[in-house]
């Protein structure tokens, strides 16, 4: 009831204020400021605005000038003449204004100058995301824009251009301002208005365009450098073309049938780039300059740029392609090569050709292949085994290269090596080294395809972001890569893990030497631990390990100098490559193939068709260079079968020596031994693949690829005559809890204490199958043993033990080494005792035969107490013991005898 009361008193309140003269007062108020204040505004940003009537006088246009690193050789220059031709409205075809006011301005007829809504999505968009919102201005806007404001990013100058579009749309008509519009607008490469462009990019007059070719003007006027025909984005140009065509249908200004006509035109662009060097890379700085300055900074500002190019070396990456792209077209249909070459230590391109020809149309020479996605098919593996390398592989891990069928959605995959064979038992080195492919998609299920994905972000990869499509083929180039972010994560292990960004700017500076930017040093950062990088390296540089394969004399190598490098081929043969590099100098990588992605003939791997444009560059541009090695990596080899660098795992089990079969709670310790079954399994086997240094799997047939993967292996084994030892099933049912003896000490005494080097020792035991021995212990010291009745022993106390507290044990043991056990604690406080410390050999020590005869060397604190000191030595395995020699000589605290007689192979404890 007290809520109902409050929601009316609410009620009734808002009706009181809705009908108060002074809320109405206030809003009328409130409506008047603000038309005051736009008004005022307008007025104020009016006063210095040109007339609509003319266009601005502009500045001289000044050329920009693309450099090579040194500031010197010019590579190209973007000229800065405009080009404007004027043209009345009844020459432009229809088609071509249609074009353009469906694609910049659908409502051209219906506002006022100023699309509201366009305006606001165009703030929001710029607002929230940062980038430069597209369609937010009208045809007349853009007029504004190009031809009466200036290029400054100021709020001051979208509100003039707002008030000016408006002014413009009260006193032109439509047609004037689309008049003004086709003989102002940009059209790129200083080509302004529709007439201009028209003879620019197609040689006639506009009131010659087609419609295709009018869709093509109409696509340019977005980003003009962008989507330039000259320039790497073609393709993106013809997409936009075939956008707009299809929003004129939307719009109903031409038919379906009309639109897709005309996308089937084939253009024929006027070849108009002239007086360049490195066409792709200046394309792509332009590209860069337009996308940062804008387009008519670019073509009017007279910016000076310097790259980072070598001239010298992007001349030896032509020579280098050209010298064999005729073979390779003739032998293999491979139309196309690409070349990027980066310094290591910065990052740099040096070097970057695009395609085999720029201004060959037939292999679309305008695209530029290096900064295209292309699957890089077994290039891509040493990201993979770099990813297994830090999870605890290393070169010596073995695989085994055997046809075998992967679990795999939605069906199962089954690779095959280049050369159709098996090679068995591979380790990393030969594998990777070989390029084989079954290991490789092994070493990706076990790395994990994640796993991979995540190191391959680190490296740069932009092309591989949509996971879900991506599975075990990843390893043999089932994603896409730019091969320019190919080469660059080469760099990266070129310079041991430490990641930097690729560059082709050094510095930008305008017309009135003002410097816009500068590229600042970069240190980088890691990504990957050193020694994995170093392993990686180790084998891609090792030419004996891939000789099995490619043989001693490939195009992989370099005179007298080491190199790393990777090959790398598609399987339906669209894509070859070789990329490599030398230790903190230069990465270079090239692709082969054709650029509308069509099947080159069989056999055109990238060792054949790749590797030799490659070796050439890096042979003339490392000629006059000084020689840098890799260091080899250090590392240590897990115990566990097939990751440790060995087939044969270990089934371990403890068995009991008398039965020979499985030790159980019952077996005494000393029938007791650990056996080694010899088995061969797949690696899942031994290894856990989500903790590959961690302990053997305790199910492996669990993991979804065991079954495929071991498969093949047992039929090898069968082949290869490999008999896998079973352990025993049985278990020992010899030694009862009710035949073991027991023993108890007669004295000393518990507590007792022993004041002289020697004491008496007195036992008493039984035993159902009787007493074979009793042993008399220390702590862990073995100090005496008894055989017969009555059990008593006098003991020497040996000079390792010293005064103290200790427990004296006596183990009983029967014929099956049954044992009982007594335990008392003594106190062991002499007058004089010695203390002795090996000197030779110290414990663990392994000794050859050849260092027999052998002298063994002791220090001792009081020799005066000695008479005679004698050697011994007992064997591990049979518990024997014997006699060494002796020494009477023990005047001195060293106290050394001479081991004449080299024993048999074995483990011993040595002791006087």
């Amino acid at each position: 009831m007290q809520v109902n009361s409050y929601r009316k008193r609410v009620s009734q309140r808002l009706w009181q204020l809705l009908w108060s003269k002074v809320f109405w007062k206030r809003v009328l108020l409130v409506g008047v400021v603000v038309v005051l204040f736009s008004s005022i505004l307008v007025v104020y940003y009016s006063k210095d605005l040109p007339s609509p009537n003319k266009i601005i006088d502009r500045s001289v246009a000044q050329s920009t000038k693309i450099y090579d690193r040194t500031g010197e050789k010019l590579l190209y220059e973007v000229s800065g003449q405009q080009k404007r031709t004027l043209i009345e409205l009844q020459d432009i075809p229809q088609e071509a204004i249609w074009a353009t006011i469906s694609v910049e301005d659908k409502k051209f007829y219906q506002h006022g100058g100023i699309s509201l809504r366009g305006t606001i999505r165009s703030i929001l968009v710029d607002i929230f995301t940062g980038s430069k919102a597209q369609g937010g201005s009208t045809l007349t806007q853009q007029f504004v824009k190009n031809a009466i404001l200036t290029n400054e990013k100021k709020i001051s100058r979208k509100i003039k251009e707002w008030v000016l579009a408006y002014r413009m749309e009260q006193k032109f008509s439509k047609d004037e301002i689309l008049k003004m519009y086709f003989n102002e607008i940009p059209y790129g490469s200083n080509a302004y208005g529709i007439e201009a462009a028209a003879n620019y990019y197609f040689g006639k007059s506009a009131k010659d365009l087609v419609l295709a070719e009018s869709a093509i003007l109409a696509a340019l006027t977005q980003a003009p450098s962008y989507y330039s025909p000259y320039g790497s984005h073609k393709d993106a140009l013809i997409d936009r073309q075939h956008f707009i065509l299809d929003q004129m249908v939307s719009e109903k200004y031409i038919n379906q049938e009309q639109a897709e006509q005309a996308k089937k035109v084939e253009l024929q662009f006027a070849n108009r780039l002239t007086n360049i060097t490195a066409p792709h890379f200046v394309m792509m700085v332009k590209d860069y300059l337009a996308s940062k300055y804008g387009d008519q900074m670019v073509e009017q500002g007279g910016l000076k740029v310097i790259t980072t190019l070598d001239a010298d070396a992007q001349k030896m990456a032509e020579e280098a392609i050209t010298a064999q792209a005729e073979k390779n077209e003739k032998n293999f249909q491979a139309t196309n090569a690409a070349l990027v070459a980066l310094d290591v230590n910065t990052g740099q391109v040096i070097a970057l050709v695009g395609s085999r020809d720029y201004f060959n149309d037939d292999i679309a020479g305008q695209v530029n292949v290096a900064i295209q996605p292309r699957q890089p098919g077994s290039s891509f593996k040493p990201i993979v085994y770099l990813t297994g390398f830090t999870r605890g592989f290393t070169p010596d891990s073995i695989l085994f290269d055997l046809n075998t069928v992967f679990k795999a959605n939605p069906k199962d995959y089954a690779p095959k090596n280049y050369d159709l064979k098996e090679h068995g038992p591979v380790s990393i080195r030969q594998a990777l080294a070989g390029s084989l492919n079954i290991p490789a998609v092994k070493m990706l299920y076990l790395a994990g395809v994640a796993n991979v994905l995540d190191l391959a972000d680190k490296f740069g990869y932009t092309t591989l972001g949509e996971r879900s499509r991506f599975g075990l083929s990843l390893v043999l180039g089932g994603g896409e890569v730019k091969l320019i972010e190919h080469v660059n994560a080469y760099a990266t292990l070129a310079r041991e893990g430490i990641k930097k960004d690729y560059s082709f700017i050094l510095a930008v500076t305008d017309a009135t030497g003002k410097q816009l930017e500068k590229l600042e040093e970069d240190n980088g950062g890691r990504i990957a631990e050193v020694e994995p990088v170093r392993m990686l390296a180790d084998i891609m540089q090792d030419n004996s390990a891939r000789a099995y394969i490619f043989g001693e004399n490939n195009y992989l190598t370099l005179p007298n100098r080491p190199v790393a490098a990777k090959t790398g081929t598609t399987n339906d043969y669209h894509d070859a490559w070789t990329i490599g590099f030398t230790p903190y100098q230069v990465a270079a990588g090239v692709w082969v193939g054709n650029s509308d992605n069509a099947t080159m003939k069989r056999g055109a791997d990238g060792s054949v068709i790749a590797a030799p444009i490659w070796q050439a560059f890096m042979k003339n541009y490392l000629a006059s260079k000084e020689v840098t090695s890799f260091t080899k990596p250090t590392y240590t080899n897990s115990n566990k079968a097939m990751i440790g660098g060995f087939i044969e795992g270990g089934a371990k089990v403890k068995i009991d020596k008398f039965t020979g079969k499985l030790a159980t709670e019952n077996t005494p310790p000393d029938a007791i031994e650990e056996r080694t079954y010899k088995q061969v399994h797949n690696i899942l086997h031994f290894v856990d693949k989500s903790d590959p240094l961690g302990p053997e799997p305790t199910d492996p047939q669990s993991d979804p690829q065991y079954s495929g993967w071991e498969e093949p292996v047992r039929k090898w084994a069968q082949e290869h005559n490999v008999i896998n030892e079973l352990p025993p099933s049985e278990f020992d049912n010899l030694h009862r809890a009710e035949d073991r003896p027991s023993v108890s000490i007669l004295s000393p005494s518990d507590g007792q204490e022993i004041i002289a080097n020697q004491f008496t020792v007195n036992v008493t035991a039984e035993a159902q199958r009787g007493i074979k021995n009793i042993k008399l212990f220390l702590n862990a010291q073995e100090v005496g043993e008894l055989s017969s009745q009555p059990y008593g022993l006098n003991i020497n106390l040996p000079y390792s033990i010293g005064n103290g507290s200790y427990q004296l044990i006596a183990k009983a043991y029967d014929d099956l080494l049954n044992v009982g056990q007594s335990t008392i604690t003594v106190s062991i406080n002499r007058e004089e005792y010695i203390k002795a410390t090996w000197i030779s050999p110290s414990a663990g020590t392994t000794l050859s035969g050849s260092e027999f005869p052998y002298t063994l060397q002791m220090g001792v604190d009081n020799p005066a107490l000695l008479d005679q000191v004698d050697f011994y030595y007992r064997e591990q395995s049979s518990g024997q013991t014997h006699w060494i020699n002796f020494t009477k000589q023990v005047s001195n605290t060293l106290v050394s005898v001479v081991w004449s007689e080299k024993p048999n192979k074995g483990i011993y404890k040595v002791y006087p």
